[in-house]
C-alpha cells in the first residue's frame, strides 16, 4: 500500500509516518507545501527511512487533485490542521481518485458534517474516517469498552491534560484558542445549553498524585457521543494546560472574548505560542486523559466509572496519532471491509488502541467512583 501523509513532516504527522514506515508493509509520501522539509525530515529519521518518500502537495493550490491522482497512493491520512473552519474537500478529492481517507480532525462541526460524504465513500467502495485522534477515536472506544458494566448510560464527561514539556505545534495552537470565550451548545442534564470555551473551571486529582485545573472545550464528542448513545443526558469535555499561568491566562481571556473586548483568541496563536515555549522547562512531561461514565450498573444502583491513561516520558503526542496508525494498518490487513464515511466510532477496540501503544510509557486504571 502506498500511504501519502498530509503534513508528514509536522508534529502528529511525522509520528504517524515514522510509525507506519517501521512497520515495513507500505511506501510511506511524506507530503506537505515545503520539499525540502520533507526531504530534511525524511533524511533524519532513523527506522523505515527507504520507505518514505518527500512529496510537495499543497491542498490549497490549483491543480490540487491532478496532483494527489499523480501520487498513485492507496491512502491519505490528513494532519494538516487546523480543520476548523475548513469543509471537506480535502477528503472528496481523495474518495475522487479512488483512496481511503483517514482525518485527524478535532473541529467539531467538521465532524458532525462528515456524513455528507457517505454516499460518495460508498460509491467508490472506499473508507473515509475523520476524527482519528484522542476525539471520539480513543474517547469513543473508552466508554464502549466498560459500557457493558452499565445498563443505562446517563453521562460522559471526559478531559485531556497534556504535559507541559510536550511539543506543540501551531495549528493545534489555533484550535484551542478558536473556542476560548466563544460560545457553545453542550449537553446538560438532559437538556442543550449554551456555555463558553475555556470556562467553568474544575480541578481533577489523577491517580499519580497530580492534580490539573481543567475548563470547557468544543469537540466532537459532542455531537458523536449523543448520536451513538441516545441515553445520554449530559456530555462535557474539558482541557486544561498543567501550568497555572497558562491556564489561567486563557480562563482570563476568554472572559475578554465573552464580554466582547476580544473578537477571538486564535490571531494570538504564533505570539502565544513562543510565549509558551519559554517556558518549556517548568511543569512535567506526563499527560494525562480522564473518561468518566455515570448511570446505572447491572445490578440497578447508580455506578460511576473513571478511567485514567496517563503518560509520563513525553509520549503523550503518540496518543492523538494512534487512531490513525491502527485504522492504517486495519486497511492494509483488508479488516475494514465496504465503504462510507463516518466519524471514528466502532472500528476499533481500546484492546486494539492501547496495543498499538505498546513500547511507550503507557499507564491506564480503572475505577469505581463513589
Amino acid at each position: 500500500m502506498r500511504i501519502l501523509i498530509l503534513g508528514g513532516y509536522g508534529h502528529f504527522g511525522g509520528r504517524i509516518a515514522r510509525t507506519l514506515a517501521a512497520d515495513g508493509e507500505a511506501a510511506i509520501l511524506v507530503a506537505g507545501r515545503d520539499l525540502d522539509r520533507a526531504r530534511a525530515f525524511v533524511a533524519a529519521s532513523p527506522a523505515g527511512a527507504a520507505a518514505m518518500h518527500p512529496q510537495r502537495l499543497d491542498i490549497d493550490a490549483p491543480g490540487f487533485v491532478s496532483a494527489l491522482a499523480a501520487t498513485g497512493a492507496d491512502l491519505l491520512i490528513h494532519t494538516a490542521g487546523p480543520f476548523q473552519g475548513r469543509d471537506h474537500a480535502v477528503a472528496r478529492a481523495a474518495l475522487a481518485c479512488g483512496m481511503h481517507y483517514i482525518g485527524l480532525a478535532d473541529g467539531r462541526a467538521f465532524v458532525a458534517g462528515f456524513d455528507a460524504l457517505d454516499a460518495q465513500a460508498r460509491q467508490a467502495q472506499r473508507r473515509a474516517i475523520t476524527g482519528a485522534s484522542s476525539v471520539p477515536g480513543l474517547s469513543a472506544a473508552v466508554v464502549a469498552a466498560h459500557l457493558p458494566r452499565l445498563s443505562r448510560l446517563d453521562a460522559v464527561e471526559a478531559a485531556i491534560s497534556p504535559g507541559n514539556r510536550t511539543p506543540r505545534g501551531l495549528a493545534t495552537t489555533r484550535a484551542i484558542l478558536g473556542y476560548v470565550g466563544q460560545r457553545y451548545r453542550v449537553l446538560l442534564d438532559g437538556r442543550w445549553r449554551s456555555v463558553h470555551g475555556w470556562q467553568s473551571l474544575r480541578r481533577e486529582r489523577f491517580s499519580d498524585g497530580s492534580a490539573r485545573w481543567l475548563a470547557r472545550c468544543e469537540v466532537p464528542d459532542l455531537d458523536v457521543l449523543p448520536r451513538r448513545h441516545p441515553s445520554l443526558r449530559t456530555c462535557d469535555f474539558r482541557a486544561g494546560l498543567e501550568l497555572r499561568r497558562m491556564h489561567f491566562g486563557l480562563w482570563l481571556a476568554s472572559w475578554a472574548v465573552r464580554g466582547g473586548l476580544l473578537r477571538g483568541m486564535a490571531p494570538w496563536a504564533g505570539p502565544l505560542l513562543r510565549l509558551s515555549e519559554r517556558w518549556l522547562e517548568a511543569g512535567s512531561d506526563t499527560g494525562a486523559m480522564l473518561v468518566r461514565m455515570r448511570g446505572i450498573g447491572l445490578d440497578g444502583a447508580p455506578l460511576t466509572l473513571r478511567w485514567e491513561l496517563l503518560l509520563p516520558g513525553g509520549d503523550g503526542p503518540q496518543v492523538p496519532c494512534t487512531a490513525a496508525i491502527v485504522l492504517a494498518r486495519k486497511l492494509m490487513r483488508g479488516e475494514l471491509a465496504g465503504g462510507g464515511a463516518g466519524a471514528c466510532v466502532d472500528l476499533f477496540t481500546l484492546g486494539d488502541y492501547l496495543a498499538a501503544l505498546e513500547g511507550y510509557q503507557v499507564r491506564t486504571a480503572l475505577f469505581e467512583e463513589s
